[in-house]
């Protein structure tokens, strides 16, 4: 019975830990505005030319670079594979998403290039636990490739917004119907793209290469 109320001690132990580092790898939205995250310019032509491309469903993340001039310059997109929101996996998995489109800028003394992501989730848009995860991660993705940390924006069903902001609409939702495809990338693309995951096949031999 000793060994048997030790084990059960133990994995009671092991589990608070694992949850309190789970805690520490999210940010809150305070948090998130303090960094001095560069604000969009135009944050509803970002997400429109995202959502053409990709047109995420719920638990869909895209991830997107930018130059200096907010052009956007590669995008990929992905589906989450855990059910756990810990801003460790999801940064592995953005940083290697992020390797597959574009180079690292690490020699660079400054960034010039901006990571900026999009999730799309069921729910409102107030603010989660999961949303935290994934800022934690933008944020030290976008550290170990180079890149200056940009907007966290939400995909649901009333609309987008931008965390942090206070900017959003209504159009595109998680719901909604793409542009085409051709109008996104006279808008968006005057710069050779690179995309990955799931944008349509026509739209890749046009804006990929």
């Amino acid at each position: 019975m000793t060994f048997g109320f030790a084990s059960s001690a133990a994995t009671s132990i092991t589990t608070s830990a694992n949850s309190a580092s789970r805690l520490a790898r999210m940010l809150e939205p305070a948090e998130w505005t303090a960094a001095g995250i560069p604000l969009l310019r135009n944050p509803r032509e970002v997400v429109g030319a995202l959502h053409t491309r990709h047109h995420p469903k719920p638990a869909t993340a895209v991830v997107a670079v930018l130059d200096h001039e907010e052009r956007l310059a590669a995008s990929a997109s992905f589906s989450r594979q855990s059910a756990s929101a810990d801003g460790w996996e999801l940064r592995n998995a953005l940083l290697a998403h992020l390797r597959r489109v574009i180079p690292h800028d690490l020699r660079r003394r400054t960034p010039v290039r901006t990571a900026v992501l999009l999730y799309c989730r069921d729910g409102d848009e107030r603010w989660t636990e999961e949303d935290g995860a994934w800022m934690w991660g933008l944020r030290d993705a976008c550290t170990l490739h180079g890149l200056r940390c940009g907007a966290y924006i939400t995909l649901t069903r009333g609309g987008w917004q931008v965390l942090g902001e206070g900017r959003g609409g209504r159009q595109p939702n998680s719901t909604s119907t793409p542009g085409h495809p051709a109008d996104a990338v006279a808008e968006t693309d005057p710069l050779p793209l690179r995309t990955a995951g799931g944008a349509a096949d026509a739209l890749r031999r046009t804006a990929a290469r």
